[in-house]
Parts: structure tokens; sequence; C-alpha cells
């Protein structure tokens, strides 16, 4: 009995003193078995990824757009064609729709009201595919380096800008990194050289088949892409394939096709050949070879951009650079760059292009990074240290920001961000001043700390305030003070997605004529008009004897567009 005692509270005075060590015992905590460090990892990516995920109105354009198609699909009961009002949606197959209807039912159903018109509904499988990539990545990094450094590589993506963008926004970008991880995991372990008494997953080929089924279910072809350049490059430089053996690719691709054919086949018999020539010529073909909606960029976008989107540990990438270089022909490392190089070469030479699109291949990086953390191999430069002054300067220049922002369109000062944005300024500062003191490892841990407080202050507290760009709700609210429990909204000129998601699917989106008919239809309208408009609406109503009151009038930023925008709002009167 006393022996048990004496071991239980050795036990609880290690625990204690682990944890007041700070961020080191928290990660000298998780490191001791694989469970821990899979609990701290999901909670560091919750506290990453949840504030302000019900608090951020929808984001045009692709956000919106996916949620009211996700929306129409299950108020129609149909599961196979996509549809954005009476307009096909035929950019990306079905997966991500069929992840985010599921949600809605699942939240209607515990809560027993309708949520269809709650955009933090649509974006739980996003929080879902952010936290499954932060994890699976951990998983693939314990196959390259020790469970301490693979929490580290977790840690950097949990962290990320990017991901933290991804995880809040309903849209296919953060599950499709979750598969292409789980993909990679399996290649990984199929690759890397294995101990003889180390047992084989069976299970693992069919992670493999079924992840690259829902892939392309999500995003199309992007996956085998993502996937198959990494095996191209493998075999070409090793002259072998023989390890794609453990795939088993016999069993594999059958289940693949099983799960992929049945819908492809579905919206063929449905649309003829209307869904391939949205998907490969209007999606994929015209973002290769022209800048779709104004996105052109010449190479070296994403490297340029990768500095803020890998934020905070991307300022370690310099450092760790050339002990990479030095490693590229040694297995694990020649894995880690066949996943990154020829797919990030082929992204630059792409016109389109988008922060997310480098996505999946940050993993790879983080890995990378964690390796070079763990080996000692960081360069030693002073010069390359200082940029670790970003850590600092980032949340000042957020902090800054924000202020600014919030001063000029808002007329706040919101200080309910203040308490996170400057505990964000003491941990950055603790963060690049105690670099050389106390090691990579605890400032990288501090900064990543100071990234979660950056995602409490800005998205719980400054985007949400930044009424100015969000001008949808500031319609959504014209309808509800309209007092009206059927109004119908017209929209001249200002069509952004996001205006029919909060406003409904019979959202009439037309022209400063139409706007005016509208009106003088029946009572209980309203109509936005965009400045621009408002003269030839103006003049359609004195020609059909129109009579309307000005409800609201909006001054602000369209994020759809990138450019400032300005409506009334209007309604017909009752007495015509």
């Amino acid at each position: 009995m006393a022996t048990g005692w004496d071991e239980e509270s050795f036990a609880k005075r290690e625990t204690r003193e682990t944890w007041q060590r700070g961020l080191g015992g928290v990660l000298d905590y998780a490191c001791a078995t694989d469970t821990r460090a899979i609990v701290i990892l999901l909670i560091f990516s919750l506290l990453a990824f949840l504030p302000g995920i019900s608090k951020v109105p929808p984001i045009d354009r692709e956000e919106a757009r996916f949620a009211q198609a996700t929306r129409q699909m299950v108020q129609h009961g149909d599961y196979v064609d996509i549809r954005f009002q009476n307009d096909v949606r035929y950019q990306k197959p079905v997966g991500i729709y069929w992840l985010q209807a599921a949600a809605l039912h699942a939240s209607e159903l515990i809560s027993g009201r309708e949520l269809d018109n709650r955009i933090y509904v649509y974006r739980i499988p996003s929080v879902v595919g952010a936290v499954g990539a932060v994890i699976a990545t951990f998983w693939v990094a314990t196959m390259f380096v020790s469970r301490r450094a693979a929490l580290l590589a977790g840690i950097m993506m949990a962290s990320s800008i990017l991901l933290g963008i991804e995880a809040r926004q309903a849209k296919t970008d953060a599950m499709l990194l979750f598969m292409v991880v789980l993909c990679m995991g399996v290649l990984a372990r199929a690759y890397l050289p294995r101990d003889d008494d180390e047992p084989d997953n069976p299970a693992l080929p069919y992670v493999f088949w079924i992840a690259l089924a829902a892939g392309v279910l999500l995003k199309g072809p992007l996956i085998l892409m993502l996937i198959g350049l990494p095996i191209v490059a493998l075999v070409a430089i090793d002259r072998s394939g023989s390890w794609l053996r453990a795939l088993r690719p016999l069993i594999g691709i059958p289940i693949f096709l099983v799960l992929v054919v049945p819908w492809f086949a579905a919206i063929s018999l449905r649309t003829g050949s209307a869904f391939f020539s949205h998907a490969l010529g209007d999606g994929l073909l015209l973002r290769i070879f022209t800048g779709h909606e104004g996105d052109g960029a010449p190479p070296g976008y994403f490297i340029v951009l990768f500095f803020f989107t890998f934020w905070p540990a991307s300022l370690l990438a310099g450092m760790a650079a050339p002990g990479i270089w030095r490693e590229k022909w040694e297995t694990p490392v020649k894995f880690l760059l066949a996943w990154l190089v020829p797919a990030w070469i082929v992204f630059e030479f792409v016109v389109t292009k988008r922060p997310h699109y480098v996505l999946p291949l940050y993993p790879a990086i983080a890995i990378l990074l964690a390796r070079a953390i763990e080996r000692g191999e960081m360069s030693p430069r002073k010069w390359m240290e200082w940029g670790t002054f970003w850590w600092f300067a980032v949340p000042v220049l957020i902090f800054v920001g924000s202020l600014f922002l919030l001063l000029v369109y808002e007329g706040a000062l919101g200080w309910q961000a203040w308490p996170f944005l400057a505990a964000a300024m003491v941990f950055g500062f603790r963060a690049w001043w105690l670099y050389d003191v106390d090691g990579i490892e605890r400032s990288l841990l501090r900064a990543a700390v100071t990234t979660v407080l950056l995602s409490i202050a800005v998205y719980w507290s400054v985007l949400p305030s930044l009424e100015a760009l969000f001008p949808s709700v500031a319609v959504q609210r014209a309808v509800h003070a309209s007092g009206c429990n059927d109004a119908r909204l017209a929209a001249a000129g200002f069509h952004e997605p996001s205006l029919v998601f909060l406003n409904g699917t019979d959202t009439v989106l037309t022209g400063a004529n139409g706007a005016a008919d509208f009106l003088r239809g029946a009572p209980c309208r309203l109509a936005v008009v965009e400045h621009t408009l408002e003269r030839a609406f103006a003049q359609r109503a004195e020609a059909i004897g129109l009579r309307y009151a000005q409800m609201a009038r909006f001054r602000g930023y369209n994020l759809g567009s990138g450019k400032r925008t300005s409506f009334t709002v209007y309604r017909s009167r009752a007495d015509q």
C-alpha cells in the first residue's frame, strides 16, 4: 500500500512540475505517449481554429457559393446535381456538398431548429479537415522524426496562418489537405525502410485508396497530381517502383472506382457532358492558362507569399534550407522533397494563383523543419536568426492595422481585442528576444501561442466588428427591420453570393429596371440598388409609377470584387 501511494504521489508531483515549466513542460508532457501528443494537438488546433467560426459572416465569393449550393441541395433533396439558384455549379465534384449537408442535418437534429442560414454549420467539415490534417501530419512525421519533433511539425501546421483561414471557410481545401496527408502517410510507410520486426498494417492500403477517392470527389483530379508527382519523381530517381506493391493496387483500384464512379455516372446521366465541360474547360484549363477572376500572378508568387501564409514557422525555413539541401539524397529527405518540389513548380507556372493551392505541400515543409530542428542542423548565421524579429513585428503590425481599420470604417477602438493583441505581442516579443537563450523549440512554441492569440483577436473580435466589409449583412438587417415576415429581395448591381445565402434562395439578381419592376409587383418587397444604377432605377420607377421609400444606405468594401461599394435599399410603398 505504501509503495503504491508513493508512486501515485510521485506521478502527481511530476505532472505538476512538468506543467509549471511552462510551454517546454507542456511539450515534455505531450511527448510521453502518442495519446498525449494527439490530445494536446487536438486542444491546440481547436483553440487555433474555432474562434470566430460563428461570428465571421460568409465570405464572398467561393465560401458563399459552396454554402448556398449545399443549402439548395438539402432543400430540394437532390444530392446529385449542384446548383447556385438556377445556375449550374460544376467547377468541383460533389464531395464537399455532401459533407456540408451531413453537417447541416446533424446540427439541426441536435439543436432541434432550422440552421440552414447559419454559415458556421457549413464550416464544420473544414474545421474537421484542418484538425484531421494536423493530427495526420503528426502521424506522418513520426515516420521521419521522434515523437517530440513530430509534435512540433503538427504545431507548425496548426499555427500556420493559411490553414487557420481555410479552417474557417466552407470550402474544399482543408478537407483536401487531410486526404492528401493521409495518402502521403501511407506512401511514406511503403517507401521508407523499416525494422524487420515492425509488423505490416493491413488497413493502410485501404486508407490510401479511400482517401484518394475522397480527394477526387472533393476537388477532382488535383489530388491525383499531388500524389502522382511524388510517385513519379521517386520512381524516376530510384529507377524502381517495387515499393508501390505495398499499396495493393489490384484490390485498391476497384475500391477507388466503386467509390468514385457512381456519382460521376449519375451526373453524366443527368447533364450529359455539361459537368465535364464546366469542370475541365471552365474550371481546370481556364485556371491553368488564364488568370481566372483576376487571380493571375507570375512565377515566384507562392514563394513570396509563403513567409506570411506559413507564419510563424516560415521564419525558420531559411535556417533549415542549407542542411536540408546537404541531405537531399537521403531517403527520408528525398521523399519529403518529392512531395514538395515537383508540385510547387507546377503551381508556380499555372497562371491562376490563389494562396491555398500550395497548402497540401505545407506538411512536407513542417516535417523537414522539424527534422532539421531535431538534428541540430539549423544554420547558426546571425543574419538568418534576425528574421525571427518578425515573430514580434507581425503582432505589432496586426495590432496597428486592426486599430486603423476599426477607426476608419467603424469609428471604434475594438477594446475587446486589445487583451489578446497585447498578449500576442508579449509572446511574440519573448519568442524573438529569448531565441538565443531558450532555443528554437521554446521560441517556436511561443510563436505558435502568438498565432492562437492573434486568431482570437482577429476572428472573434476585429473582423466581425468591421461591418463595412460585409455588405450582405447590412442588407439582411434591413430586411429584418422591414417588419415583413415574408419579405422578398431583389438586387441590382450588387450580386454577391453571400446576399443570396443570407437572404434566401429566391433572392432576385437583376438590373435597375428589373429592380423597379420587382418592387411594383407586390408589397413587402425590397430592392438593393448599387449607386451606379440609381439614376436608371429612378427613371424606370417614374416611368411605371412606382412609389417606394428608402430604407437604408451602405458604404463599404466588397471582399468579392476587391473594390469599394455603395448601395441603397428601397422598399415598395403599401399605398401604391
